[in-house]
């Protein structure tokens, strides 16, 4: 059986490098998009520039303009960052067909299969590079390694433009010194445990006593996070085709309360997510909400759809129905927000309706217009209204 080759790759930036292809006289400026100059709303994406000042993505955009108050700040433009995300996606699918989404800007891809046409992991990996900068304008971080796990760690240890080789004679040697909280899933609280136990590096973490380790974080997480300090991860690349949910969530920088706010980034993630099911010819039967607190307690809700779908107004309003009416939030703030379409049907295997609701046929219609707009001319061309919001709600 040959070697895995896996590539990691994340676009830089991805919201705000789009808005400075889109306007070349913001090269060079701090860039931050979402939010506005009052302080209202959560920042997306943040250029390099701003990330100098402390400005990144899911921070509230009071604290942005604190820290950035000369950053140039600008509404997100879903539809034009969908566009170009297609247009990155098919660079991907013209590499491999084993293509896995992570979000609109970052997927994996297995690459094991066209080494012979194309070269080995590294050549492939500088290809794909190329590729993007050269046909788009922008800019990636790739990782190449073994297995997942490793090859999105690599990706991001020399950003922006990085480019990160993991030798599979050499995994320990790059593990090793890392700290735990590089990490991929030890958030701030497993790897403020994990210190306290002296556990600083990955070597720390692979020559822990797991016993030990068992009586603070549990023996499934234990088991799981020592397997990746030994460079182990036997997770295949999962194509949307094949997945059995279509997911997005996003951790915020610090706590968000603010619900028009959290409305905002909730009909983000639903935009995204409704936007992967079309791709992949898929329907949801069921919506999940995700929630985190800051004391990290996590809750899931759930709604099960009269009937699948990949409509984006039905799912933004089962998505709205939980968080208004189930999350049970009594105005706490939040740390993590996600919405994920599950219980996943293929789109031909529903059958065509004898009497067609006229409201949906026309969402329906709206969502492939949008969609075809978007792959063509970009978001300015056409975008979704949202529901008309309740006087002071």
């Amino acid at each position: 059986m040959s070697e895995r080759t896996i590539l990691h790759v994340d676009m830089d930036a991805f919201f705000a490098s789009v808005e400075v292809l889109d306007d070349p006289r913001l090269r060079g400026k701090p860039v931050i998009v979402g939010g506005t100059p009052e302080g209202r709303g959560v920042v997306s994406a943040a250029s390099y520039e701003a990330r100098r000042f402390g400005v990144h993505s899911a921070m509230s955009a009071a604290r942005a303009v604190r820290l950035c108050p000369h950053g140039v700040f600008l509404r997100g433009r879903m539809e034009r960052y969908a566009e170009v995300s297609g247009w990155i996606f098919d660079v991907f699918h013209e590499i491999t067909p084993l293509v896995e989404p992570l979000s609109v800007d970052e997927a994996f891809l297995d690459v094991g299969g066209c080494r012979r046409l194309l070269g080995d992991g590294p050549a492939i990996g500088r290809l794909v590079k190329r590729r993007l900068l050269d046909e788009i304008g922008l800019v990636a971080s790739v990782g190449v390694a073994p297995n997942k796990f490793l090859a999105k760690l690599a990706s991001d240890l020399e950003k922006p433009d990085g480019f990160v080789v993991v030798d599979p004679a050499r995994i320990l040697d790059f593990l090793d010194p890392l700290p735990v909280g590089r990490m991929w899933g030890v958030g701030e609280k497993s790897a403020a445990v994990l210190e306290a136990l002296g556990i600083r590096t990955l070597r720390d973490l692979r020559l822990a006593d797991p016993v030990r380790l068992e009586s603070r974080l549990g023996a499934a997480f234990t088991r799981h996070v020592r397997e990746l300090a030994a460079g182990r991860d036997e997770r295949p690349v999962t194509t949307d085709r094949e997945a059995r949910s279509i997911g997005h969530e996003v951790t915020f920088a610090e706590d968000i309360g603010e619900r028009e706010a959290l409305l905002e980034v909730l009909d983000q993630l639903v935009h995204k997510v409704a936007r992967r099911l079309r791709r992949a010819d898929k329907l949801a039967r069921t919506v999940q909400l995700k929630a985190r607190f800051p004391d990290f307690t996590t809750v899931t809700r759930a709604e099960t759809l009269p009937e699948p779908t990949d409509r984006t107004d039905a799912l933004r309003d089962a998505g709205r129905r939980l968080f208004d009416g189930q999350l049970d939030r009594r105005g706490r703030p939040l740390r993590l927000i996600g919405v994920s379409g599950q219980n996943l049907v293929d789109r031909e295997a529903k059958p065509p309706s004898l009497f067609p609701d006229p409201v949906a046929e026309r969402s329906r219609t709206l969502d492939a217009v949008m969609d075809r707009a978007a792959d063509r001319y970009g978001g300015k061309a056409i975008t979704r209204g949202l529901p008309r919001r309740k006087p002071g709600a």
